[in-house]
């Protein structure tokens, strides 16, 4: 990515040097980037960590300019192999995540993975200076070619009235100007396509060019190596959704014993997600006084919170499992909430409250909705958690989707048919709406002597949005509704990649931005598990 306005200032001009980038800058590296990129958000840009170790892998393409010994621009590349049938990819793919682990140095082409200049020296040439260090390399490693993913920052102002690939193109015809894929053009990159999902970036619309910069002295004949390419990975996952019976127990181990079923099911069939119901804790209820008002039976499983996370944390550490723990209630700050709970084979333990409670849940527990939607990199897929009621809501999918989300967990709690049914038909809308899947657990099964869960009705699915590259009614699995069981499937996350670049209808690209938008007043917190 890069950021280099093409206005000439009439200041006068003090000397700037180029040269290689040491350890000690990357402080001021990295104070020079949050300033060049002040939209875009933290998780978007690389800490002191990851360029230290872009530095360590490859010195000899990480530069930094230096006007009156203070670094007032960078410049950071490595050298891949990209596979010609899937030229395309996004910075993480490229770059390792960040940290330049896909480095070959018997690669053919130089991908310039970040390109900046201090808001203050912009305009004065500097991209220039460091554009020519760049094609040194090209010279001296004799490469065939640059390439770079570069945004179109101006393209907020046009999405809706063109597609991101016209825009693009009335910037190369000169009738518009883009402030990045001006520069870019004029150091000679020449455009070969617009893609999707390449960097979060919301002014880009999370579009950018794929570009191409020739090196003219390649040497073909002096670089007979058989260099392997950076292949697209082949990133499945499976997911187990657990159709829980709520039967009633009188004994804690009782309930811990009816949960292991459900972990070694998901272990045999060697699963990487397993998802359990909303509120499925609730039965525990049945080791209480049966004569608790609903209010006081929800304080005290609340007082089972410690004793519920340590159960799942261990059977998280011991199956190797993420386990999505449904939900139960927490008391926070004397403020009672249903929160739902991921748990790491680390051990760590993450959580999305509730943000939508039902009337039900207000009135006869005093359940109140928390304020922050999460996205949680796994390792294995990108996810959110949605609880029931959350799902109903189709602006809390798309900003989970638009902050990276490949899998909405929707840990259910429904009492008969057409309240089933609203989750269910809410979760398919928001796999097409979103190009995401949707899985979903519920409670089956009764508790005759628990007033407010007489009753439960729920069928586990798993939804997909609905294209060629998926199943012809967009459910991937789904269980027979009644009974207590599981439904497992493969998820394939490089068919969610092709359906929003390529699909039928691609709703993501396709936003009318200059009619609408949707925005969240608390951003969207993106955290990395352990």
């Amino acid at each position: 990515m890069s950021t280099v306005p093409m206005n000439e200032r009439s200041t006068p001009r003090r000397p700037v040097r180029v040269r290689r980038m040491r350890s000690e800058d990357l402080d001021d590296v990295y104070r020079v980037q949050r300033a060049a990129y002040p939209e875009l958000p933290e998780s978007a840009l690389c800490d002191v960590r990851l360029l230290r170790m872009q530095l360590e892998t490859f010195p000899e393409g990480q530069f930094v300019a230096v006007r009156d010994q203070r670094i007032v621009g960078y410049a950071s590349c490595l050298i891949v192999t990209l596979d010609e049938e899937s030229p395309w990819y996004s910075y993480a793919e490229i770059t390792g995540n960040g940290t330049f682990s896909s480095h070959d140095p018997s690669g053919d082409s130089l991908y310039g993975a970040d390109i900046a200049v201090h808001p203050d020296s912009q305009g004065q040439g500097i991209a220039g200076q460091l554009y020519v260090s760049r094609k040194k390399l090209l010279a001296r490693y004799n490469l065939r070619r640059m390439v770079a993913g570069g945004r179109i920052p101006g393209y907020i102002g046009h999405a809706g009235k063109m597609t991101a690939e016209q825009y693009v193109q009335e910037v190369m015809a000169g009738r518009l100007r883009d402030p990045a894929l001006n520069a870019h053009l004029k150091a000679g990159y020449r455009v070969l396509g617009v893609h999707m999902g390449y960097v979060r970036d919301d002014h880009s619309l999370d579009y950018a060019t794929f570009l191409e910069l020739p090196n003219p002295d390649y040497r073909e004949n002096r670089r007979r190596i058989a260099a392997s390419p950076v292949r697209r990975p082949v990133r499945r996952v499976r997911v187990c959704a657990a159709q829980y019976q709520v039967r009633p127990i009188r004994h804690w181990r009782e309930f811990e014993q009816q949960v292991e079923f459900f972990v070694q099911t998901a272990e045999q069939y060697h699963c990487h997600f397993l998802l359990f119901p909303e509120l499925f804790t609730v039965q525990l209820f049945g080791t209480f006084a049966h004569d608790l008002a609903p209010k006081e039976a929800i304080a005290k499983l609340a007082g089972l919170t410690k004793r519920y996370r340590l159960l799942f944390q261990r059977l998280a550490k011991r199956s190797g499992l993420m386990i999505v723990a449904g939900s139960h209630p927490v008391l926070q700050d004397g403020v009672l909430r249903n929160v739902a709970h991921l748990f790491t084979p680390g051990g760590e333990i993450y959580t999305q409250d509730k943000l939508h409670v039902t009337p039900a849940e207000r009135e006869e527990y005093g359940i109140q909705g928390g304020e922050e939607l999460r996205v949680f990199d796994t390792g294995y897929a990108r996810i959110a958690i949605l609880v029931c009621y959350d799902c109903e809501f189709p602006e809390l999918a798309r900003l989970a989707a638009m902050a990276g989300a490949e899998i909405l967990f929707v840990p259910f709690s429904t009492d008969e048919r057409k309240a089933y049914l609203r989750v269910r038909y809410s979760a398919q809308a928001r796999a097409v709406e979103n190009s995401l899947y949707v899985v979903l657990a519920g409670n089956v099964g009764n508790l005759p002597q628990v007033e407010s869960f007489l009753i439960n009705y729920g069928q586990a699915l798993i939804c997909t949005p609905s294209d060629f590259s998926f199943p012809p009614d967009g459910i991937a699995a789904s269980a027979e509704s009644g009974n207590e069981t599981v439904v497992i499937t493969d998820l394939d996350l490089g068919a969610l990649e092709h359906a929003r670049e390529n699909g039928s209808v691609r709703p993501l690209r396709d936003r009318r931005v200059d009619i609408y938008s949707v925005t969240a007043r608390a951003p969207v917190r993106r955290i990395r598990t352990a």
